[in-house]
């Protein structure tokens, strides 16, 4: 069952999208961005009012033909579900009551939920309420694109560093390199497409161009000339490692295992043993096979020591 969050901890929340917001909007002047909270209205809503004002308007026959409960019937749609596009559908009515917000804008997947809120204004009526939704990005298979290892893709630093940022879009499938660029930069189209019709290894040169003006627009770009520097030193041999992402250890004669745990690559010792059981540990580029191993003053020959998971995940180990 999913945990039901406190006032506390969703106002924090919400503070946070705020942080990352005004990297894009403003907030200043008489139009100037808001950001409201609809726990402040959905929370103290009355069960049986809500349903008797809210809930007769929305006809259930109509709400299953959408896409979006379509596509849950077979596997089970919980009653909480259902309801979702009502609470939805009742925020942009608040908003459009209190605010006059009459268009409310989301991803494609969206669009049911949306054309809700909607049809529930006009029903009001009032017919100047409206609906925009926009192409998902994801991946060959259809799935949202924005999801790693660890979980979400933050734009938040302090959850995924520029680094990490950096390197998701650097290891972009090659077919995903064309759509990032579309949807992600500002470079002209000519350039969209000189890089998109890259071939074979050329193609990683669009991924570090994409990566780079991705994470220039999210970080700033003193930090993604960082990120692109950490990049360059592990892969080409050139650049700074300085940027990477790093963790000081107290004592470096610690277990392989631990270390895994501590730098975040596994988020327990079990799954850290099984990535070394299945080869997928290196620690300066020389495969670990003994979940026993423990680390030494020998592995920090340089001042440190690069623990890598697969190709990809890099983590530099130093002495504190």
């Amino acid at each position: 069952m999913r945990k039901m969050l406190s006032r506390e901890e969703i106002n924090h929340n919400v503070e946070c999208i705020r942080k990352q917001v005004e990297k894009f909007v403003s907030f200043e002047g008489d139009n100037g961005a808001i950001i409201v909270n609809n726990a402040d209205w959905l929370l103290d809503l009355k069960f049986v009012e809500f349903v008797r004002e809210i809930g007769s308007l929305f006809s259930v026959n109509k709400m299953l033909a959408a896409e979006c409960y379509k596509n849950r019937l077979e596997t089970g749609l919980t009653f909480f579900e259902m309801s979702y596009m009502l609470m939805q559908s009742y925020d942009f009515l608040h908003l459009y009551n209190k605010y006059g917000c009459k268009l409310q804008m989301g991803g494609n997947d969206q669009w049911s939920n949306i054309i809700g809120g909607v049809d529930l204004i006009r029903k009001i009526g009032k017919d100047d309420s409206f609906g925009l939704t926009f192409k998902l990005l994801t991946t060959k298979e259809g799935k949202k694109m924005g999801k790693t290892e660890k979980g979400a893709l933050w734009l938040d630093s302090d959850k995924t560093s520029p680094y990490e940022f950096y390197q998701y879009w650097r290891n972009i499938e090659d077919s995903s390199v064309e759509n990032v660029l579309k949807m992600l930069t500002f470079l002209p189209m000519d350039k969209i497409n000189e890089l998109s019709s890259l071939k074979d290894e050329k193609i990683n040169e669009a991924k570090k161009i994409a990566a780079f003006e991705i994470t220039k627009l999210v970080h700033g770009e003193d930090e993604a000339k960082k990120a692109e520097e950490a990049s360059n030193a592990l892969f080409n041999g050139q650049g700074s490692l300085d940027n990477m992402p790093t963790t000081k250890l107290e004592d470096i004669n610690i277990p392989i295992v631990d270390a895994i745990v501590i730098t975040g690559i596994a988020p327990s010792k079990g799954q850290a043993r099984t990535l070394i059981n299945q080869g997928g540990i290196s620690l300066n580029d020389e495969k670990i096979t003994d979940i026993s191993y423990i680390l030494s003053e020998d592995d920090f020959s340089d001042g440190y020591a690069i623990l890598k998971k697969g190709k990809k995940i890099f983590h530099k180990l130093e002495k504190n």
